[in-house]
């Protein structure tokens, strides 16, 4: 199989749709930078975070985990057999921490000062290593994906009449840039396995300093080291879910002969997160406040519950054989890690003294939905232009 850019017509009544969902929330965006954070948002002085970033930021980043643990399986530990998923994973993976940085730019009140941290550097502060951390890896993101670029394009640049003097050059450049790259790619990869490593545990870190402002289902000191595994625990089944939804939408038959394997790898990885989390609850006696059966509990239950769910069926080898299976096992995954981290964020997240509970206005869901809907436009729109997607060979020259 050989990645190649996928031939197929973009607009679908599917894709109107999802047109419809980003302009809406390109208007309540609109209204945000011109009107101000408090025109399309429910947040305020007591209440400094909400959706944007319980959803956008902190469950963005822990979906984005399968560009690095893909990378770490195709390329460190050298799995050749699953590199044809490295691809699709690394474009997710840049995709969602571009909306993730945008994400923070437009929650920020004084959106206009994000570059503060570049230049103001504060080394004991959590959230700091986070930022930068996430800057760095979206940079080398960015790099990872620029053999595509070069793949794609080299020896076939061809720009009009008008611009045709460029032709020469940019080959040139592209041919140095793939050239450099082959060579020095692997620091990347490296980099890029070890800053998501850090980043990822150090959003728990942050949740750590809120102290009594966190629910005490939540509030751990192992938070960092549960953020850290469940970020891993979803990166597989975010790279099976992905491939699932590309090749239904593409009409193109699921590799199922890499995506059952990946699959089985997926339970023990769950196991050791749950083992973690079930023994902290028992060892900080807890489990009292589960058993309130409020709304709080519940959402705590429901979380687990999901967890628990994904673990049992990612056991079953009829269900890691059955693209329906993995479809069904990977959502659970994937709504286990968004909804510990919306209880992490918002659910546990109770600022003293706040007299209102907090719930996302139309104008905060309507940004994030707009977002996720823009995330999938550019996905499908990158695939078709660079080759990302591997298919068999007579499927591509079938196609030309």
């Amino acid at each position: 199989m050989i990645p190649a850019p996928v031939k197929h017509k973009f607009l679908t009544p599917g894709v109107f749709v999802l047109i419809i969902i980003a302009l809406n929330g390109l208007v309540f965006l609109a209204l945000r930078f011109i009107f101000g954070i408090g025109s399309v948002t429910n947040l305020d002085d007591v209440t400094p975070w909400g959706l944007w970033i319980g959803v956008d930021v902190a469950a963005g980043v822990a979906l984005a985990a399968g560009g690095f643990t893909s990378a770490a399986l195709g390329h460190v530990m050298h799995r050749e057999e699953y590199k044809i998923i490295v691809r699709p994973a690394l474009l997710t993976a840049m995709l969602g921490y571009t909306f993730v940085a945008f994400a923070v730019f437009t929650d920020i009140g004084r959106f206009y000062y994000i570059w503060h941290p570049l230049i103001m550097w504060n080394g004991n502060s959590a959230l700091f290593e986070v930022g930068i951390c996430v800057m760095i890896y979206l940079t080398v993101l960015y790099i990872e994906f620029l053999p595509l670029v070069t793949e794609r394009f080299v020896g076939r640049v061809n720009l009009p009449d008008t611009f045709a003097f460029l032709n020469r050059p940019i080959d040139k450049t592209l041919r140095y840039l793939d050239s450099r790259l082959s060579i020095t790619m692997f620091i990347f990869i490296i980099a890029g396995v070890v800053l998501s490593t850090l980043h990822q545990s150090s959003l728990g870190t942050l949740m750590i300093i809120a102290g009594q402002k966190m629910h005490p289902l939540w509030q751990t000191p192992i938070l960092p080291l549960l953020f850290l595994l469940s970020a891993i625990a979803v990166g597989f089944p975010m790279v099976i879910f992905e491939s699932l939804i590309a090749s239904r939408s593409f009409k193109m038959k699921p590799e199922m002969h890499v995506l059952s394997r990946l699959g089985g790898m997926i339970s023990p990885i769950i196991g050791i997160y749950l083992a973690f989390k079930i023994g902290d609850v028992f060892i900080r006696e807890t489990f009292k406040y589960i058993l309130v059966f409020d709304s709080t509990s519940w959402m705590f239950i429901s979380e687990m519950g999901l967890m628990f769910a994904a673990f049992f069926l990612f056991l079953s080898r009829k269900i890691t054989n059955s693209p329906l299976g993995l479809f069904i096992a990977s959502s659970l995954v994937i709504a286990g890690v968004l909804l510990n981290r919306i209880n992490n964020f918002i659910v546990a997240y109770q600022p003293y003294y706040n007299p209102v509970r907090y719930f996302p206005s139309v104008g905060e869901i309507s940004v994030t939905l707009g977002c996720i809907a823009l995330l999938v436009l550019a996905y499908r729109a990158v695939v078709m232009i660079f080759p990302v997607i591997s298919r068999e060979k007579r499927d591509i020259i079938k196609n030309i």
